[in-house]
């Protein structure tokens, strides 16, 4: 019986992902004409170039019928590359600008310690400009979305109201302005800015020459640390309150996730 429901299982698995594929494919092809020809290229390319080595090196029969199947495999895994980093293009142009983006699309984030809550910290009742707050092992995040001149001077104070909370500590807070003027991380651009937002604290020796081995370590909460921190600030919140503007609910943001921006 086990064996049975194994099998259902996997006849079931089998044309699930080809439907997967050929819907992210549809999402993909609507914005993206030249898909076609890429998925092409990407899964014939290690195969036209096998062959070739194969007729200059006058691989032998055997050689022939192990090296097609890598080939094949090979092209394959490329196709599915190139499908996932086009869909995600197109999915990151279609999210860009819209409220709530920025912080749906860290909400998934797969390094552990990470926490982008969904409810804004901030917002402007008239353009629906927002700044979002994140920590992590690293420190505390500050997400602004909107014109970079208009929400400088309320991350300046959301900066001030966080030191009331972590004052006597070196918690780094590092702010980030989304968007696509200049000077602004891009929405397909924010993940990897925000893994690379690290800090260093300087190194105090018993030796004074051993300063300029180690001269800086970096900044790391410990679990503990982290989570007297996330308390900290969610009662900073719950204090402070927040306005909710007409026509937006800071509680239900945009849940975006990489299977909805591939069409799934």
């Amino acid at each position: 019986m086990a064996k049975e429901k194994k099998a259902k299982k996997d006849k079931k698995k089998g044309p699930k992902v080809i439907n997967q594929i050929r819907q992210i494919y549809k999402y993909t092809h609507a914005e993206d004409r030249a898909l076609p020809w890429l998925l092409a290229g990407a899964f014939l390319l290690p195969v036209v170039v096998g062959v070739i080595v194969g007729l200059l090196m006058h691989w032998s029969w055997l050689t022939w019928i192990f090296m097609v199947i890598l080939l094949v495999m090979v092209g394959v895994l490329l196709f599915t590359m190139t499908l996932t980093n086009r869909a995600d293009k197109v999915g990151y142009a279609k999210l860009e600008g819209q409220p709530g983006a920025a912080v749906s699309v860290l909400g998934n984030i797969n390094k552990a310690g990470y926490n982008f809550p969904q409810t804004p910290v901030w917002i402007d009742p008239k353009t629906k400009e927002a700044i979002w707050r994140g920590t992590g092992y690293n420190g505390i995040y500050l997400l602004a979305e909107g014109s970079e001149s208009r929400t400088k001077r309320p991350l300046e104070r959301q900066k001030q109201s966080i030191k009331g909370v972590t004052a006597g500590s070196d918690i780094p807070v590092f702010t980030i302005s989304v968007g696509t003027g200049e000077g602004q991380v891009r929405l397909k651009d924010l993940r990897k800015t925000v893994l690379k937002c690290k800090s260093y604290e300087p190194v105090e020796h018993k030796f004074a020459f051993m300063n300029k081995i180690h001269p800086r370590r970096r900044f790391v909460l410990t679990k503990d640390e982290l989570e007297t921190l996330n308390g900290r600030l969610r009662t900073l919140q719950e204090k402070r309150g927040l306005g909710i503007p007409k026509g937006m609910d800071p509680t239900r943001p945009q849940h975006i996730s990489r299977r909805a921006m591939r069409g799934r």
